[in-house]
């Protein structure tokens, strides 16, 4: 898809299927660079949350973890991204034991190219904010599908039923 944007005009808000997914190198849990571009030729899942060791966060990250193999088996490695430090990360990572790679945002760029930052609401107050999100990345590097304001419980249940696992 050819991009009709100005030199140094900022790029659209939101991405939809279809589209060819923003490239991103960000660090992970370790503090190893991280590339859309290491997965080059795989489906990959991609999701936004939060804030690691949130309840909802929590539930998502093990959800995703317990359906790891599953997800293997359909052709989907993982990947979660959020605003955390690495060290909190790191942390995250290693009491819940997840097995993929967690990647830091803390400028939120990629979430924002993503579409996965921006207004929320919360009892009433509106504030900006990551907004948990999905995303499969074909092995063309286009996006496949996409949610947006998904939930966290059942997500990994949801992920295989959409590759037709369950």
């Amino acid at each position: 898809m050819a991009d009709s944007r100005q030199p140094n005009q900022e790029p659209p808000l939101t991405i939809e299927a279809g589209d060819r997914a923003p490239g991103f190198t960000l660090p992970d849990h370790t503090n190893t660079p991280v590339s859309l571009g290491d997965y080059a030729g795989m489906r990959l899942l991609i999701y936004f949350y939060p804030k690691a060791f949130t309840p909802g966060c929590t539930t998502q990250a093990c959800d995703l973890r317990d359906r790891r193999g599953d997800l293997a088996e359909a052709g989907y490695e993982i990947i979660g991204i959020s605003p955390d430090p690495v060290e909190k990360l790191l942390g995250f990572h290693t009491e819940h034991d997840l097995g993929f790679p967690l990647l830091s945002d803390e400028d939120h760029a990629v979430a924002a190219a993503y579409g996965a930052w921006g207004t929320k609401k919360n009892y009433g107050r509106e504030y900006e904010g990551l907004i948990r999100s999905t995303f499969v990345i074909g092995p063309s590097g286009e996006i496949e599908r996409l949610w947006r304001n998904v939930k966290a419980t059942g997500h990994g249940d949801r992920m295989l039923r959409e590759a037709g696992r369950t």
